[in-house]
């Protein structure tokens, strides 16, 4: 299992953990042992589902089991889940986000079933390739999101979720046509001069896409696009990557990494996925998406005066491509079905 690293520190590299190993014995028998816990190995079970799924189940689950019972097990996995101890976090919102990420977590004994994710397909005349990331949500602590670009749009899917979105979904979309001009410093810090700018642009991409579907309604403009959208994206990054501008975040806006960068290429308008605990009541809000450099990128929430950091995974996966475009996007389906 690839973790992410304790936050707020989303430079830091992934973390490895082993769950299980497979012995290969003679005569084509194998042995599977469960990794889980702090009793060392022991007896578990991998099936094949079906292609590209399998299912690992523990045999015995009572080497999970600590001697001081879920007090100490909780301590632990909260030492190596956060790097911290329950005196450390004063937050009683994060105390109780913390603990509902245990529950939920320890409740399956590392019997799970895994699905094939694919990375995203790219393209010379991408923002920045697209690929995994490590981002920070407030109290939810890091999760790891993929970014990728489908045309006039860019997206940010979550691969690992929380109690309020889960993974599957889009926690992020770019609007790759609706640039957004920052202010000068002095303003920037002004969160009330930053929020009329970016609601300016969402209400003149609520007009676009209502004049759009009374066009598509009158039998006007339903053919297949025909605007090239990349080309002009392109020549502007590569202008911008000669001309990066000062960045602040304004005041108010709260963040989980003071350490983040002081300059950035560019910044397009934007929506972000907020829902209640169980990803109830979901809404799209409008924010800010901001291109620092080609590893990392920024992202205002501007309903929730927060601020989210995500700097790239460094880490290669082997045989981890998409064998097409179309397969990509099945798979983009398929994994935000599971938890729709």
């Amino acid at each position: 299992m690839y973790l992410p690293p304790h936050d707020p520190h989303v430079d830091d590299p992934m973390r490895f953990k082993p769950l299980f190993r497979v012995h290969l014995m003679e005569r084509k028998s194998a042995t599977v042992e469960c990794m889980y816990g702090h009793r060392g190995p022991h007896n578990g079970h991998i099936q094949i589902v079906k292609k590209d799924e399998f299912s690992t189940k523990c045999n015995q689950t009572e080497h999970h089991r600590m001697s001081g019972g879920r007090q100490e097990e909780f301590r632990t996995w909260l030492r190596e889940e956060w790097g911290r101890t329950l005196e450390d976090i004063f937050h009683e919102h994060m105390q109780e986000l913390i603990l509902m990420k245990f529950i939920y977590t320890s409740q399956y004994d590392n019997c799970l079933t895994y699905r094939r994710i694919y990375l995203p397909p790219s393209h010379p005349d991408d923002l920045i390739k697209p690929g995994l990331f490590k981002g920070t949500y407030g109290s939810h602590g890091l999760e790891i999101v993929m970014l990728s670009f489908h045309g006039k749009h860019a997206r940010a899917t979550k691969i690992t979720g929380d109690p309020n979105i889960p993974a599957g979904q889009q926690t992020v979309e770019i609007d790759l046509m609706h640039r957004i001009q920052l202010p000068d410093v002095e303003n920037l810090c002004n969160f009330n001069e930053l929020s009329r700018i970016v609601l300016e642009v969402h209400e003149q991409v609520r007009q676009e896409q209502q004049q759009q579907e009374d066009r598509t309604e009158d039998g006007e403009g339903a053919g297949p696009p025909t605007a090239k959208v990349r080309e002009p994206r392109h020549e502007e990054a590569a202008a911008l990557q000669e001309q990066p501008v000062p960045f602040v975040l304004p005041v108010g806006v709260s963040s989980r990494n003071e350490n983040y960068p002081r300059t950035c290429r560019m910044c397009f308008y934007g929506t972000g996925l907020i829902a209640g605990h169980g990803f109830t009541s979901p809404e799209r809000t409008p924010g800010v998406f901001i291109l620092f450099d080609e590893d990392r990128f920024g992202f205002i929430w501007l309903e929730l005066k927060s601020f989210s950091l995500y700097s790239r995974v460094q880490a290669t996966f082997r045989n981890a491509d998409a064998p097409s475009p179309q397969a990509f996007e099945e798979m983009l389906k398929n994994i935000q079905s599971l938890t729709s």
